[in-house]
């Protein structure tokens, strides 16, 4: 760079008061380098796009379908979870009209006793309310664990999505700035 000697060179540099502008003392400069200097710096990276070779534009429809892929394929999901959600919302509405009719056979039970005293057995329908308790039980707590599946399985895929998104838009900017 300059000078065909091996002498050893001092180099300064310095910045104006506005810390805008750094100066290099003691580099010769070629005039091409020079004229670039001169010119106007050009608006957002307009040129480099105009720049880009056959194969970049290729690379970009690629990333494009890839993109439109991706989104595809989260829109799908969403659509899973909200239709899982509908089903858990009338399993949901299911077990509170099994509770009311359970409540009401309670309560329906509670005063036939105390009217008809002694005489009257409740074994039968205490055992149906409380089978059917356990049945609500049992309703709940796999309704609980298919929930706590989908929220995992949410994550995962917002995770794997995200992370795809990055890698992807890193290598359109690697292509792009190469």
């Amino acid at each position: 760079m300059g000078g065909g000697g091996s002498s050893t060179r001092r180099v300064t540099f310095e910045a104006d008061e506005n810390e805008n502008i750094t100066v290099v003392k003691g580099v010769r400069l070629s005039d091409s380098v020079i004229d670039r200097m001169k010119e106007p710096s050009s608006p957002s990276g307009r040129p480099q796009s105009q720049q880009r070779t056959a194969s970049g534009a290729v690379n970009d429809e690629e990333l494009k379908k890839r993109i439109a892929e991706e989104l595809a394929l989260e829109r799908a999901r969403r659509e899973s979870e909200a239709q899982k959600r509908r089903e858990l919302g009338l399993w949901s509405l299911e077990k509170r009209r099994l509770q009311g009719d359970l409540r009401a056979a309670s309560q329906y039970l509670k005063g036939t006793a105390g009217k008809v005293g002694r005489n009257f057995s409740a074994g039968p329908v205490a055992r149906q309310l409380e089978e059917k308790d356990r049945e609500l039980k049992k309703h709940d707590a796999y309704y609980k664990e298919q929930l706590a599946r989908l929220e995992e399985r949410v994550s995962l895929l917002s995770y794997l999505m995200k992370s795809s998104l990055f890698l992807s838009a890193t290598d359109f900017l690697v292509l792009f700035y190469k």
